[in-house]
């Protein structure tokens, strides 16, 4: 198109399908988030793409947007586009001006394609996902080389894999996440303490259960911390791997399992802990470290990955392979640095947020167009 005809609110087929997942997970934050800042911001007429479902996602993934679905279930809708590269993402939103594939389901289209790639995980750590996974990840990748017109990543540390991995560093721009909602107060921080039981101060960890969140870490951490006055609370849905055993020393009844919780109740979470510990090997982002920054909670992440890019000065660092390190950047956070850290996390935090997510989003629309 030239400039002039570049419409100032795009039509975008956003593909949504991640919501009906049985764990969205960061990326099904992300198209929640997005879409709306979209939509609210006025920056694009959004349409999502699923596939047959006969009944909405939960509420805490309702996208907000209208969403045409495919008459093919997920399976085999995927399948249909990786292979067959049928239907066509504009049989299903006619008069769209552009595709987004927001996951490594990317639909077959002849209007211009922006896809997300949120991390390479499967390249770095394929023994953690099904030989089915690898191959459609591997099958997804080689589509978005050979087919996509930009790509965006949340950090500069996945941006980096996709060069590596024969991506044009032209196509790929670094769009970071932002935090959901406001900062909550003590009444809300009082009703997840009611609810969930936990009464005592506490160190949050929060993610999908797996091997690379380095959860065997975590807790030989915490245990050698020497922070008896502390339970550790695990924030999460079950994933593909099982919660390690505990070390020796760590009594059970200081290890608070609460599976998965609603928005608001996680919201409070993050704002009740005294420090928030996220020692994972690799992230594309790290989500849980800005929103436990957004709630003004100190942070231990680990240094040398995107979640290092998102805490910045902010956060305490440490060696994830290190024990011992990661039990040192607890007792930083949960000590006499703790007042300096929290108000670090807050100021770092307002650094990023969805609506700026959405105007760079929105920029690469246009450069596509």
């Amino acid at each position: 198109m030239t400039p002039a005809a570049i419409p100032q609110r795009p039509h975008v087929a956003l593909t949504v399908e991640q919501l009906w997942q049985r764990t969205p997970g960061g990326s099904g934050t992300y198209i929640v988030e997005l879409a709306r800042a979209l939509h609210d911001g006025g920056l694009a007429s959004v349409t999502g793409v699923a596939a047959r479902h006969p009944e909405p996602p939960p509420q805490d993934w309702t996208v907000g947007v209208p969403v045409r679905h495919a008459r093919l279930p997920r399976r085999a809708l995927y399948d249909a586009w990786q292979v067959l590269r049928r239907p066509r993402a504009e049989s299903l939103v006619p008069d769209v001006d552009v595709v987004h594939a927001t996951t490594w389901a990317v639909p077959p289209t002849r209007r211009p394609l922006v896809v997300t790639v949120h991390d390479l995980a499967f390249l770095h750590d394929a023994a953690h996902f099904t030989p089915r996974g690898n191959a459609f990840f591997r099958r997804a990748l080689d589509v978005v080389r050979e087919r996509a017109d930009a790509v965006v990543v949340p950090s500069r540390s996945t941006a980096d894999d996709c060069v590596a991995a024969g991506l044009d560093a032209s196509r790929v721009t670094v769009v970071p996440h932002g935090a959901r909602g406001a900062r909550v107060g003590d009444d809300a921080v009082e009703r997840f303490r009611a609810t969930t039981g936990v009464r005592r101060d506490y160190v949050l960890w929060c993610g999908t259960i797996e091997p690379r969140k380095n959860l065997d870490r975590l807790l030989g951490a915490f245990a050698a911390a020497g922070t008896d006055d502390l339970d550790l609370v695990l924030v999460g849905p079950a994933g593909w791997g099982a919660l390690p055993p505990l070390p020796a020393g760590l009594a059970p009844e200081r290890v608070h399992v609460l599976g998965h919780l609603d928005v608001d109740l996680l919201a409070a979470a993050y704002r009740g802990a005294r420090a928030f510990c996220f020692p994972s090997l690799r992230e594309g982002f790290g989500l849980p470290v800005l929103e436990a920054m957004h709630q003004g909670t100190p942070v231990v992440t680990s240094q040398g990955t995107a979640c290092a890019e998102v805490g910045g000065d902010a956060a305490v660092l440490v060696d994830p392979l290190d024990v011992a390190s990661i039990a040192d950047g607890l007792r930083t956070a949960v000590g006499d640095a703790h007042d300096d850290l929290a108000v670090a996390s807050g100021l770092r935090a307002a650094e990023f947020s969805w609506e700026a997510a959405a105007r760079a989003t929105a920029e690469v629309y246009r450069s596509v167009l």
